[in-house]
């Protein structure tokens, strides 16, 4: 009777433990800011307090078969964009394709001699990372230090004709403000 007696309690001891003892899961909650992206606007050049609209903007990253979902080359027209940066490098390239469309050569069954068309910028971005702690759920995030963007002086035909940094020695470490002004 008494060996029972200790069983059941040693075995309610073991189960109180072992529930007091678990973790909460570790999620990091949506609202806590990862490594950000570089958000730039779009204003006219020949009047910079307003902003302007880039028709049929197409984005794809240098080196990356695969363009950036948000900005294919749709029907409307976008004043804003947010670029993923490389974390692991120090640099990262884009085209950016003013009025981008696909001309099918006259074959819309044969996509093998389909080329695009519009107006290719390529833009060079710059920037030093540093690697912050974020929390135990989140790990770790990168921030960019240092960041200068440059066009492609060779174009003779860019459509970019300035960026414009917000902030002397601009810094991007939340997704929050505007960081680049591109005027066109």
């Amino acid at each position: 009777m008494k060996l029972n007696i200790i069983k059941k309690i040693s075995l309610a001891v073991i189960l109180l433990l072992t529930v007091c003892t678990c973790e909460r899961d570790d999620i990091c909650p949506e609202d806590v800011p990862t490594t950000p992206r570089l958000l730039l606007k779009f204003f006219d050049i020949s009047n910079q307090e307003t902003t302007k609209n880039v028709p049929k903007l197409f984005i794809q990253g240098i080196d990356n078969d695969e363009p950036l979902s948000d900005y294919i080359g749709g029907t409307t027209s976008v004043s804003a964009v947010e670029l993923p940066l490389k974390t692991n490098e120090n640099s990262t390239q884009f085209r950016f394709i003013k009025n981008y469309a696909i001309n099918d050569n006259g074959t819309p069954d044969d996509e093998d001699d389909d080329f695009e068309t519009g107006n290719v910028d390529i833009i060079t971005i710059n920037y030093i990372t540093e690697t912050v702690y974020v929390s135990r759920a989140c790990g770790y995030k990168t921030i960019f230090k240092a960041v200068n963007i440059l066009l492609d002086e060779d174009d003779t035909n860019r459509w970019i004709v300035l960026a414009q940094a917000l902030n002397d020695n601009q810094s991007i470490e939340d997704e929050t403000t505007t960081h680049f002004n591109f005027f066109h």
